[in-house]
């Protein structure tokens, strides 16, 4: 079974602020998460922020551009991108 992912309101607007490279990354992303689960150790700088939290680095460098997703219903496989944009914003 395959997990759903959506984005946030506020990751909705920081998505369409990215450039076109970070979206695509994103996207890959979430197809990742949708596929195999929350827990993405292949992503680079993936960490555990808590027992629900996630998040790992969409771009290295000056910006770093991070991602962070929160399980919602581990029953009904349900994810949310609550995060996507520079990690000087990034709320952990």
């Amino acid at each position: 079974m395959t997990w759903t992912v959506k984005l946030s309101r506020a990751a909705e607007k920081q998505k369409s602020k990215l450039p076109k490279t970070l979206r695509q990354i994103l996207y890959a992303l979430i197809g990742d998460i949708e596929a195999g689960g929350p827990v993405r150790g292949d992503w680079p700088n993936y960490g555990k922020l808590s027992s629900a939290r996630h998040h790992c680095h969409l771009k290295k460098g000056n910006p770093t551009y991070v991602a962070v997703w929160e399980v919602k219903d581990g029953k009904i496989k349900l994810v949310e991108v609550t995060y996507a944009g520079t990690h000087e914003k990034a709320p952990y």
